[in-house]
């Protein structure tokens, strides 16, 4: 799908009907957010979670200010900051801290984005948004779980609590959609299957030394504990969407130079970098490593599938 380029807040065209919907959406939105700010602290038994971790300048103008495992991105311009994902409960001052010690504002960021509305990586939205005063931008699959915190969940249709602070979405993405902000145009990917709305995200980034490399923060295509391939009656078309999520994956490797994941240990972060190791984006420059990791995912898929398909035939 060829891009959509636009200015955030600027819609044109067909498009201006069903934002409508979504402008009316929103208030309704806003009004089940402040009736359900409360929620239930689940226990995080991943010390890996909460493990602080340095910054680190993966390339050009994109920084890891997450914790050892729960990947927060930091894509700085000359008009503010993009903030990508936040990590599971009180992560928000390390990555305050993390954003402070590279020397930048954290007050700066201006806009949020998630690849996924799981806690794990969307629990202190609500608190930097509060804090910076940043937009909220999400694909419009994972608006509804991100604005009552969780608890509507396809693997659980009746629900199954808010569970983390829910956060109002000031605007809902599709795929193609673009984010600008300074110089820096950010496309989302679709990539459905682990959430409805899961998303990967494509920029170009400068180097110091010129040249401009092209930059994807993706969000693999894992499937989640009690998920069934062909009996998800909360998400029907699942299947389809982890197969056409892989196929999209691996076509984009082909136009990758620079790729990280929402999960440090997904493009293994910590065989790549230690801290105190120089600025070398070169150890990120990954296409083989990239192409192994989407392929051994959807050998898991595929394997899941064939189980399930054995098992209704019995």
């Amino acid at each position: 799908m060829k891009p959509i380029f636009r200015s955030i807040g600027h819609y044109a065209g067909l498009r201006s009907i069903a934002l409508s919907v979504i402008a009316l959406g929103s208030v309704w939105g806003s009004t089940a957010l402040h009736a359900q700010a409360s929620f239930e602290r689940w226990p995080i038994t991943n010390e890996a979670w909460l493990q602080p971790f340095p910054p680190v300048r993966i390339i050009g103008n994109l920084y890891h200010v997450g914790t050892y495992d729960l990947a927060s991105y930091l894509i700085t311009t000359s008009e503010g900051h993009i903030l990508v994902n936040t990590g599971a409960y009180d992560s928000a001052e390390l990555i305050r801290e993390n954003i402070e010690e590279l020397g930048f504002a954290f007050e700066d960021i201006k806009i949020l984005l998630t690849q996924q509305a799981h806690w794990d990586h969307v629990a202190d939205l609500a608190a930097i948004k509060r804090a910076t005063g940043a937009r909220m931008l999400a694909h419009e699959g994972d608006v509804v779980a991100l604005e009552d915190g969780g608890n509507t969940d396809y693997r659980f249709p009746e629900g199954r609590g808010a569970h983390f602070e829910p956060v109002i979405v000031d605007e809902q993405l599709q795929h193609g959609d673009t984010i600008e902000l300074g110089e820096t145009v950010i496309t989302l990917h679709h990539h459905g299957g682990h959430t409805r709305g899961a998303s990967s995200f494509t920029f170009d980034s400068v180097d110091d030394d010129g040249e401009i490399y092209s930059v994807l923060i993706v969000n693999m295509g894992t499937i989640n504990n009690g998920v069934s391939l062909l009996d998800m009656p909360g998400f029907p078309e699942i299947a389809s969407a982890f197969e056409s999520t892989y196929a999209a994956q691996k076509s984009l490797s082909r136009t990758t130079d620079v790729w990280v994941s929402s999960h440090s240990r997904h493009f293994n972060l910590h065989e790549k970098f230690s801290p105190g190791d120089s600025y070398d984006p070169s150890r990120f420059i990954d296409p083989e490593g990239y192409r192994e990791k989407i392929a051994f995912y959807e050998r898991i898929y595929l394997t899941q599938l064939q189980e399930e398909r054995t098992q209704a035939s019995e």
